[in-house]
């Protein structure tokens, strides 16, 4: 399976980040995540992290990636330091280490970037004809950018703090696509 989040931030110790989280600190923050991303995340699933993995203790957020399922694809964010990077590069279960990336899955194209990237429009008939931009560091709990149905939201503020699988991913676009439609 293939998965997608963003905006980890482990041990970014501000009650801006944790409190809209549900999240009464930082530790119950990060032993959350970690909880309910193994919950749905296997071993050799494929997950892309779309930024902003860590913030503070870098040596404790470096044991909270460790403890996460999957095989890595990180896509950087504003948080991403060359420090991190270095870390990240030490960990086993990064596969790869980029500013963004495409993925084709099936006849659908995603450009998958930390930040929200203007990248298709309601002029094409099909989500085949577009190209999908996921993104994350927004910290919305919208799924959509502007309502915008080729725009969508990955970030773990948008999905109960939990990774969000492609299949899923692509319900909603196509819901999304069907209503936007119907308004025209």
């Amino acid at each position: 399976m293939i998965w997608f989040t963003s905006d980890l931030h482990f041990c970014h110790n501000r009650e801006f980040l944790f409190k809209p989280r549900g999240f009464d600190n930082i530790d119950d923050m990060n032993n959350a995540i970690v909880e309910r991303w193994n919950n749905v995340v296997d071993e050799y699933d494929e997950v892309y992290i779309l930024g902003d993995l860590m913030l503070n203790d870098n040596a404790k957020g470096e044991d909270l990636i460790r403890s996460l399922n999957g095989r890595l694809h990180i896509i950087l964010g504003n948080h991403d330091t060359d420090n991190r990077v270095e870390i990240y590069k030490s960990i086993p279960s990064v596969d790869e280490i980029l500013y963004a990336t495409m993925l084709k899955y099936g006849n659908l194209h995603f450009f998958l970037t930390h930040y929200p990237c203007l990248t298709g429009n309601l002029e094409k008939e099909y989500l085949s004809q577009m190209t999908l931009n996921l993104f994350g560091h927004t910290h919305s709990k919208e799924l959509f950018f502007e309502d915008r149905p080729y725009m969508y939201n990955v970030s773990l503020d948008a999905h109960d703090c939990t990774p969000v699988n492609i299949e899923t991913v692509k319900v909603d676009m196509l819901a999304k696509i069907h209503e936007c439609k119907a308004m025209l």
